[in-house]
């Protein structure tokens, strides 16, 4: 099929998703030879308006992974204002050493009734949003590696395709119907759905960083101790902080922290899969 435009589009408040997204968009662009543009989504200002592909674009679409799903606040915008135009879409999650559980089924059957039509997906592991040491460094240089190789085998199955394909098989459940519910270290489960970020008020310099930072702009410009929203988990104010002066103290959040780092401290394998 004829490429003329590769894009990167994600939701990526830590960096890891850009991080991957890029990284393929990039190395597939290179390998069909044509221009790479990024859509990044992940701040208030940029889910004001509606975007249109066409069929001459390859979408390299991510996002990260949150209770083994797509983030759910996200969903409804990414639904109702993308449209695919018969773009091919390649759904890409990544999660922070655990699993990707149903998050690309949900991803690519988005895309698919958006417009889309997926050839290609992969999982791809990455340092947990949560933790310093939970998958530290990654996506590493061996994960740029599979990427890469990745990449160009997407770019080679596109230029070879002669018409649509059949949507990309994903393991998971079709429908996802569940959200994995995060545990404790006492095995039970983990409340901390309004758990929200607190703020040192020594280390803080009151830049505002955080408060550019957040996806779902929930924090008080006139007082970046105070969360004024919903808050997603998704640690941008804490890990983008100069200062670290954002942290998480509720328990029950604390607890499944802990019991991540424990039980999922083996390297988790990314997987890639061509239609």
């Amino acid at each position: 099929m004829k490429i003329d435009k590769v894009w990167a589009v994600y939701f990526s408040p830590v960096g890891n998703t850009e991080r991957a997204a890029l990284l393929l968009a990039e190395e597939v662009a290179l390998k069909l030879n044509v221009p790479v543009a990024k859509l990044d989504y992940t701040l208030p200002a940029a889910r004001q308006e509606a975007h249109s592909f066409c069929e001459t674009d390859l979408v390299i679409w991510a996002t990260p992974v949150y209770a083994g799903r797509m983030p759910n606040k996200l969903v409804p915008y990414v639904k109702e204002s993308f449209r695919g135009g018969g773009a091919l879409a390649v759904p890409v999650a990544v999660f922070g050493n655990r699993s990707a559980d149903d998050a690309l089924v949900e991803l690519r059957n988005v895309l698919e009734a958006n417009g889309f039509h997926t050839m290609a997906t992969a999982a791809v592991a990455a340092q947990h949003a949560f933790s310093d040491v939970l998958a530290a460094g990654r996506p590493d240089r061996l994960d740029r590696e599979q990427l890469a190789a990745f990449a160009r085998r997407v770019a080679e199955q596109a230029a070879a395709l002669q018409g649509y394909p059949a949507p990309v098989a994903v393991p998971g459940n079709d429908p996802p119907e569940a959200y994995y519910t995060p545990r404790g270290l006492d095995g039970n489960p983990a409340v901390f759905l309004k758990a929200k970020p607190k703020t040192d008020g020594e280390r803080c310099s009151r830049c505002s960083e955080c408060v550019r930072r957040c996806p779902m702009g929930s924090i008080n410009p006139e007082d970046p101790a105070d969360v004024t929203g919903i808050c997603i988990k998704c640690h941008a104010c804490v890990k983008r902080c100069a200062q670290h002066a954002k942290y998480f103290d509720d328990e029950a959040f604390l607890s499944h922290k802990a019991m991540l780092e424990r039980d999922f401290a083996r390297r988790a394998e990314s997987m890639f899969l061509l239609g």
